[in-house]
């Protein structure tokens, strides 16, 4: 797989980008990069933006101002060489929709099938391979929406893996989701990061943050922060964003969180 026509670009490049829905600005010039073998953590408040930036890096939204490039080029042309990976949020999914976890972790694969959809021997190991990973093996002829909110998330992980994606954009995958799980996922991400994968994460778990993440951005339309978790999520950033410093953060006016 070619993937990068530039080897020293950013995984992901963004550049003053602004987002409006009419007259209200979702994203108002934002710019941020994240390297190859990075796991980057997205934070914010409800409304701050992050569904509509991680929308943006998939070209689902057009945006005013500002650029995306993914993997030195486009992301047009990342997503068809299955470069980037995408979990949204999960009430986003019709998880009554009748498809096994198979099917989920197949559709990643899609891309590089014929009109047919028909896997091969190759793309039916990469499918077995990646579910083994994520330990969901024996629930593969599960109707996806049976799963745990946990399970699920992980069903998205795997087919992030069969894709072979490059960088993983997961919008709050450890909403809704048990201690355990979380730290099965933590896990994986990491191992994903290891292999030289990027991740991108939005999150509402700041304590989560520093374990997890290799670098941090704080965002509330604009951004207002980024750079080692340690730097980013100090009293006084937090206040910034969310208003009032959340509970359980640190004590000293700007310490570190």
């Amino acid at each position: 797989m070619t993937i990068n026509a530039d080897p020293g670009a950013p995984v992901l490049d963004v550049r003053n980008l602004t987002v409006r829905y009419n007259e209200v600005h979702a994203l108002d010039d934002v710019s941020l990069t994240l390297a190859p073998g990075r796991i980057c953590g997205l934070i914010g408040v409800n409304g701050s933006g992050k569904s509509t930036l991680f929308k943006a890096l998939m070209g689902l939204l057009v945006p005013q101002d500002g650029s995306v490039g993914l993997f030195g080029t486009s992301t047009t042309h990342a997503r068809k060489q299955g470069l980037v990976a995408y979990m949204p949020q999960a009430e986003e999914v019709d998880w009554t929709f009748p498809v096994s976890v198979s099917d989920v972790v197949a559709m990643g694969l899609y891309g590089r099938l014929g009109a047919s959809r028909r896997l091969g021997a190759a793309e039916r190991a990469a499918v077995g391979d990646a579910l083994d990973r994520v330990g969901l093996t024996a629930l593969r002829r599960r109707q996806i929406g049976q799963l745990s909110g946990g399970q699920r998330k992980r069903v998205f992980i795997a087919r992030s893996i069969a894709q072979d994606a490059r960088l993983l954009l997961l919008d709050e995958p450890f909403a809704g989701v048990d201690q355990a799980s979380e730290r099965t996922m933590t896990g994986l991400l990491k191992g994903l990061r290891d292999e030289g994968r990027s991740v991108l994460v939005s999150t509402h778990d700041l304590a989560g943050v520093p374990a997890l993440c290799d670098e941090a951005v704080l965002l509330h339309r604009r951004v207002l922060a980024s750079g080692e978790p340690s730097e980013v999520l100090t009293q006084g950033n937090l206040a910034r964003a969310f208003g009032a410093a959340p509970e359980g953060t640190a004590a000293a006016s700007d310490g570190a969180f």
